[in-house]
């Protein structure tokens, strides 16, 4: 039994994608929820080891325009990265490169209570190399073969001087 390269090609997608989930999911996150009223802040504390990416992902499931101030602390209280959240769904992510406790702090800046549920982690990114890699070779295999497959591939045209 002989497999196409382009169906290996997207074998080694799938189980490329499928690895990186994985990873992704086995990370430690800490997720919180909290009614934060009118000028009051909430903190979410995670540590984090090595050199990496971080994420957090903020939600508001009865949004209505209301905004919210987003800073990333590290261990020694230092602001690593900051945004404005006018959305209902956001997602950030920074860069650390030490080992500490890094702070998701989120203060609310709108004129009415907000209901806000977080989610604040590592992304491991540096494990996901190896399956990154196996989704890219496995696209680039499927690229080339369609590629192979339609480059000799002709339509017929009628002729221009039909009567």
């Amino acid at each position: 039994m002989k497999i196409s390269p382009f169906k290996l090609g997207l074998v080694l997608v799938i189980v490329g994608i499928v690895w990186t989930a994985f990873i992704f999911d086995e990370t430690e996150k800490r997720y919180d929820s909290i009614i934060l009223k009118q000028s009051n802040s909430f903190e979410v504390k995670s540590e984090f080891f090595g050199i990496d990416i971080g994420y957090y992902k903020l939600y508001m499931p009865e949004f209505e325009g209301e905004e919210i101030f987003v800073q990333i602390l590290d261990n020694k209280e230092n602001v690593i990265a900051e945004q404005m959240v006018k959305t209902k769904l956001s997602v950030g992510y920074f860069d650390f490169n030490e080992n500490g406790e890094y702070t998701l702090k989120i203060t609310n800046i709108a004129k009415n209570q907000i209901d806000i549920e977080t989610e604040f982690g590592n992304t491991n990114s540096q494990k996901m190399l190896p399956s990154g890699i196996m989704v890219l070779v496995g696209a680039l295999v499927m690229m080339i073969m369609s590629y192979m497959k339609i480059k000799n591939y002709k339509i017929e045209q009628p002729e221009e001087n039909i009567s």
